[in-house]
């Protein structure tokens, strides 16, 4: 019987190795592309696997804004992707938390541009782990280059003959093309990423040669931002308040002549519009060639997964002939050298520009310091484009921000004593709930066990869904998040935002100041939703008003619209140049508003907006309440003499008072974390002046290099307020209910 049953699993064995063979590999590949590029990826992978049909692959198409964090959460758990196409300023970050493999092979550079290897490069990524940085090595890489994006001229063929070759020249087309209504060049000015090539064309540098320490405290960068104050204050030739979506909607409309854009700006041309892309002119007051940001898009193999298939399939994405239909059918500007000697791909005069501008660019940096120059940097434009401040300044206090924000974490400090103060702190509320509630409670409890039993998936529902994310949120306050590393810093986080330790109590960056203007915005909106609310309840409250039915739907529709979509529309509304705001004040005779320069303006603007939104719930709810007044309590009034007033005080206020309360805790609560508003709206300028604690804190967590223990201290911080203002409002409530009763 022993030898049947080894012989049985000698054959099960057998069979379970020959069922493996006969299944075909699969390797699984990630890509956030759309439209074109990936029509153009899913081709060449079908070509891949009529070649070999004995690997299977499968690709996942994964949305932009969600790649990198599942990125992160799933290759460590041997989940997710064996390749991936993500840009290249996510490297250091990438081998900082071991998500990719070197490729296997040193890449030959005669297949691809030079400039798209060495962002690439082992070694070239500077500022991470001890190692790391160093000269690159000949060959070897990270990632298998795909195809590069860059800032090129776009420009409209009916406005514009031949393209600058300077930015005087630049300069001089686009004023004589600038009129009312018409400028002569756009780009998103408040992003350092469109400043960049008049930044690098200017001499300045972003960081040191080892990536440790920031240089934008230069001469060259305070000539850069001269540059931008004479596009937008002097020569007045450049939209102060355009965004990427205004952008294109001009050059469609033939309202800007010149747009400053990458690749992606191709696809957003409206069909019959005549346009045409040049390099970028060179600057004229450095004589050096404009230089913009290079990203190169990489296919990355996932630690672990370097298999024979997973390099073959990665082998055949970047061969000549799969770039050629990237370049083609994707318009792509690949990193195949062969492609661009294509005469298909040569004819297409787009790709060749892209191709010479790709001569003058700067690879954009993986350095972990990186993350934390992108905000002040952007404030500093915003700062000297509106004239704020001089450009030397503006650049030197974005240096100061970064030396802040760059301070080194928390001291590590010991979890045990508060593990132990933790357990005695459970151990009491225990003893005292035990004191306070006799054993009976347990005999209620079990007497009605089938009622619980009922409640029990809500109760698993909720600790899954609410307490167990709370107490994580909770517990990553007593810790502090750096490049590759976590430490237990204990209350450092708390006691860094109470004191104020990193910034004045006047600074906007401040806990106070911006506690200051979150109390501000919710007092402010609180009372504006209640008034008109009120007032507009009271009108639409007596049966004899016509249409009554229609003008309520009406007054609803604000609030059923969803909150980020008002705040775009209202976005729109405020702008300063092309916003209907300020088309109304032109058209009465008085000036326009600069609506995002200065505090009170920005602040106005999120308080309109948020206005809309809000006053339909108080109306809805008041009209409710005065609907359910009895008409007796009306005519009684009357009878002795009350005049409308004293109806209204003496009658209405205290009848709507029961519903009122609820309704103004609750208003409160959520105007006090609207985040929708002040993100999108102000996006709290200036200065983060107009951010409340809620954008703060999310500010904290994912503009300022991942801060997530910082973050998470200061949510604790909200809702430990809006416990204690709960409580203050329940003790103001119970002695109205009790008298009441």
């Amino acid at each position: 019987m022993r030898r049947g049953l080894v012989i049985g699993g000698l054959a099960v064995a057998t069979l379970s190795c020959l069922s493996r063979l006969g299944q075909a590999a699969e390797v699984v590949l990630w890509h956030s592309y759309r439209a074109g590029e990936m029509e153009a990826l899913d081709r060449t992978v079908d070509r891949f696997r009529h070649e070999h049909p004995d690997t299977k692959v499968r690709v996942l198409a994964v949305p932009y804004g969600a790649y990198q964090q599942k990125l992160i959460s799933a290759i460590p758990a041997g989940h997710g992707p064996d390749l991936f196409i993500a840009a290249h300023d996510q490297l250091g970050d990438m081998i900082r938390r071991e998500l990719i493999e070197p490729v296997p092979a040193a890449l030959a550079s005669a297949q691809f541009l030079d400039e798209t290897l060495r962002p690439l490069a082992v070694g070239a990524v500077q500022g991470i782990a001890a190692g790391a940085a160093g000269p690159a090595t000949p060959g070897r890489s990270w990632g298998w280059p795909m195809a590069f994006k860059t800032l090129v001229l776009f420009y409209r063929t009916d406005l514009v003959a031949t393209p600058p070759a300077t930015t005087d020249g630049m300069i001089e087309i686009a004023h004589a093309l600038t009129r009312p209504g018409r400028f002569g060049l756009a780009y998103n000015l408040a992003e350092f990423y469109f400043h960049a090539p008049w930044y690098f064309g200017s001499g300045a540098e972003l960081l040191s040669a080892d990536g440790l320490s920031a240089r934008i405290e230069s001469e060259a960068a305070a000539a850069s931002g001269a540059f931008l104050r004479r596009l937008v204050l002097e020569e007045r030739v450049v939209p102060t308040d355009a965004n990427g979506a205004l952008v294109t909607e001009m050059f469609n409309r033939g309202q800007v002549a010149m747009v400053v854009n990458g690749p992606w700006f191709i696809s957003e041309i409206d069909r019959g519009v005549p346009w045409k892309i040049a390099t970028l002119p060179r600057m004229s007051a450095s004589d050096r060639p404009a230089r913009p940001l290079l990203t190169v898009e990489g296919l990355f193999v996932a630690k672990g997964r370097a298999t024979p298939e997973t390099v073959g399939l990665a082998e055949a994405l970047v061969s000549d002939s799969a770039a050629r239909i990237r370049a083609l059918e994707g318009g792509q500007p690949v990193a195949n050298r062969a492609a661009y000697d294509d005469p298909e791909v040569a004819a297409r005069s787009v790709l060749g520009t892209f191709r010479a501008q790709l001569e003058q660019t700067v690879p954009m940096p993986t350095a972990p310091l990186v993350a934390l120059l992108w905000e002040p940097l952007n404030e500093a434009l915003r700062q000297i484009s509106r004239g704020a401040l001089a450009p030397k300044v503006a650049f030197a206090a974005a240096a100061s921000r970064v030396r802040v924000l760059n301070q080194p974490l928390p001291e590590s400090e010991s979890a045990a004593p508060f593990v132990l103060g933790l357990l005695l702190l459970l151990c009491g509320a225990l003893a005292v709930a035990v004191w306070r509630r006799p054993p009976r409670f347990v005999a209620r409890l079990l007497a009605a066990r089938a009622a619980y039993a009922f409640l029990l998936p809500t109760a698993i529902g909720m600790t899954l869904l609410v307490a167990v994310p709370f107490l994580m949120g909770l517990g990553l306050g007593f810790f502090a998040f750096g490049p590759g590393e976590v430490r237990f810093v204990g209350f450092a986080n708390f006691v860094s935002i109470i004191t104020a330790a990193e910034y004045p109590v006047t600074h906007p960056l401040s806990f106070y100041f911006t506690l200051v203007v979150t109390v501000l915005w919710t007092v402010a909106n609180v009372l504006l939703h209640v008034g008109i609310g009120f007032a507009l309840a009271l009108l639409l409250s007596p049966a004899w008003l016509k249409g009554r039915g229609l003008f309520r739907v009406l007054l609803i529709l604000p609030w059923t619209i969803p909150n980020y979509i008002t705040a775009l529309v209202f976005k729109g509304l405020f702008n300063a140049q092309f916003g209907a705001v300020n088309a109304v004040l032109v058209a009465l005779g008085l000036s326009p508003v600069g609506w995002f320069d200065g505090f009170w303006p920005a602040f106005a603007a999120n308080v309109v907006t948020n206005v809309w939104l809000g006053f339909p719930f108080m109306m809805v709810t008041l009209l409710g309440a005065l609907q359910a007044i009895p008409q007796d309590l009306y005519d009684a009034a009357r009878v002795d003499g009350a005049g409308a007033w004293q109806r209204f005080v003496g009658v209405t206020l205290p009848q709507v008072g029961p519903a009122l309360l609820p309704a103004v805790i609750l208003g409160t609560i959520w105007t006090f974390n609207m985040f929708n508003i002040v993100f999108l709206v102000s996006e709290g300028q200036p200065e983060g002046s107009t951010d409340i604690l809620v954008t703060e804190a999310y500010r904290w967590a994912f503009v300022r290099n991942g801060r997530y223990g910082y973050a998470a201290a200061y949510s604790t911080i909200i809702f430990v307020i809006l416990v204690l203002y709960s409580l203050v409002t329940r003790r103001l409530v119970a002695p109205r209910s009790e008298a009441r009763v």
